[in-house]
C-alpha cells in the first residue's frame, strides 16, 4: 500500500536532497504534514522564494538582486579578492571577520575526473575582474584537497608575470577540510599565515 499521491511526489521531491534517502525523505514529508497550516504555508513560502535567488553578476555569490550584499558594501578593501569554491565558504570566512575584502565565488573546483575545466567554473571571469578593478592580491581560499590545490596551482600559474600577488590560505586548515566546517581560530590561523602559492 502506497501514500496518498500527493505524499508520495513530497517524498520523492526530498530524496533529491544529497544525503536523503527514501526513508529520510518519508520521515521529512510526515513531519511537515504535522505542522499547522500556517507553519506548512510559511514552509512552502520559504522554499518557493529559492526562485528568487540570483548569482551575483560580480562575484558569484548568491543575491536577492544583482549584486550581493558585499559587493554592494561601501568600506571594504577593493584591491584585495578572496577566491573561494562555494558561498558556503565565503559565510564561514566573513562570519570569522578575518577579512575585510572582495570574493570571487567560483561555485566548483577544477576536477578533471569529474570533467569540470576552467570553463565551467568561470575562471575567465576571474580573470576580467582582477585586470578591470586593478586587483593588488589574489587570497586563494579553495579547499585543502586534490583538486582545491589544483584549482590554486592554476589560478597561480595564469597570473604569473603579472604585478598580481597571488597566496594561499595557511595550512591551519587540514588537507581534506571543508572551509563551511573550520572554526573561526583555524580560520585565523590559515589567513595569518598566508604566503605565496608557489616558492620559487
Amino acid at each position: 500500500m502506497n501514500y496518498p499521491k500527493n505524499i508520495e511526489k513530497a517524498i520523492e521531491s526530498l530524496s533529491v536532497l544529497p544525503g536523503v534517502g527514501k526513508k529520510s525523505a518519508e520521515r521529512y514529508a510526515l513531519a511537515l504534514l504535522s505542522l499547522n497550516q500556517n507553519q506548512l504555508q510559511q514552509f512552502v513560502d520559504d522554499i518557493a522564494g529559492l526562485q528568487n535567488v540570483h548569482i551575483c553578476q560580480k562575484c558569484g555569490n548568491y543575491s536577492d538582486g544583482d549584486l550581493c550584499p558585499i559587493c554592494k558594501e561601501h568600506g571594504r578593501n577593493s584591491e584585495v579578492i578572496c577566491v573561494v569554491s562555494s558561498s558556503k565558504d565565503l559565510i564561514a570566512i566573513e562570519n570569522a571577520r578575518i577579512f575585510d575584502g572582495l570574493y570571487h565565488v567560483l561555485n566548483g573546483v577544477l576536477s578533471t575526473s569529474k570533467g569540470v575545466f576552467p570553463e565551467d567554473i568561470g575562471l575567465d571571469k576571474l580573470f576580467k575582474r582582477i585586470k578591470e578593478e586593478n586587483i593588488k592580491e589574489i587570497i586563494l581560499a579553495t579547499p585543502l584537497t586534490l583538486d582545491g590545490e589544483m584549482t590554486a596551482l592554476y589560478i597561480d600559474k595564469k597570473l604569473t608575470g603579472s604585478d598580481v600577488l597571488v597566496t594561499r590560505i595557511a595550512r591551519g586548515l587540514p588537507m581534506g577540510g571543508q572551509i563551511d566546517y573550520a572554526d573561526q581560530t583555524t580560520l585565523q590561523q590559515a589567513f595569518s599565515g598566508r604566503k605565496k602559492v608557489n616558492n620559487e
